[in-house]
């Protein structure tokens, strides 16, 4: 009886599996997978920097829908952690905890660096007994705000809803599309100095682009 043949090994080794939850779902949700959950509501607007930014970030189209899949699945699950524990599992300690009055009322700002936006912070408005008041990117302590004069300067990811709101005040908000999306119009002068009527769309805080809505002023 011929003996059985012994398997090939001279091919390259198994891939390891990464350390990440973006690997699959088996994984810890990371730092990582909360980028791509950013990265995946932005997508609807400018496809093309988010596929270098995942890019960067080595993962792939697939997993960042995963990644996605499975933070729906953490905040619509039944015994889901209140908000901001889902926030401290996820991205850690905050670099900073700073307590912040809004009105009448205070809280605390807990904010994080992530890689794509080294100029950024994640910023998570706590109130009492955890409840989320808001999150969004913001500019970071220290960090050096864009130079915003005209609708030519705003241009997608460069600013955040509070910078342009500054910028081209009065501005007033507009009804967003989805929980983490924000609008503002407000009246902004073009590359020849002509003053228009514009709108802004944000996602998690951030510009995605900037549309004229009005005549000449």
């Amino acid at each position: 009886m011929p003996s059985a043949k012994r398997p090939d090994r001279s091919g390259p080794p198994p891939r390891p599996a990464r350390s990440t939850g973006a690997a699959g779902s088996a994984g810890p949700f990371t730092s990582l997978d909360f980028q791509l959950v950013l990265l995946r509501r932005m997508a609807d607007h400018n496809p093309d920097l988010v596929d270098d930014a995942r890019r960067k970030l080595g993962v792939s189209a697939a997993d960042m829908r995963e990644a996605n899949r499975r933070w729906q699945a953490m905040l619509h699950a039944p015994r889901g952690r209140a908000a901001a524990s889902r926030y401290r599992s996820v991205l850690g300690t905050p670099e900073s905890v700073t307590e912040r009055r809004i009105g009448d009322l205070t809280c605390e700002a807990w904010q994080w660096p992530l890689p794509l936006w080294p100029d950024l912070r994640f910023e998570v408005l706590v109130a009492q007994k955890g409840a989320v008041w808001n999150e969004w990117l913001v500019r970071a302590p220290g960090a050096p705000a864009p130079e915003l004069r005209t609708s030519a300067d705003l241009r997608p990811w460069c600013c955040t809803v509070d910078e342009v709101a500054r910028a081209f005040a009065p501005a007033r908000p507009l009804e967003g599309t989805a929980p983490t999306r924000w609008g503002l119009s407000f009246t902004a002068a073009d590359a020849e100095g002509v003053r228009r009527e514009c709108a802004a769309e944000f996602t998690w805080g951030l510009l995605q682009r900037v549309s004229v809505t009005g005549q000449p002023r």
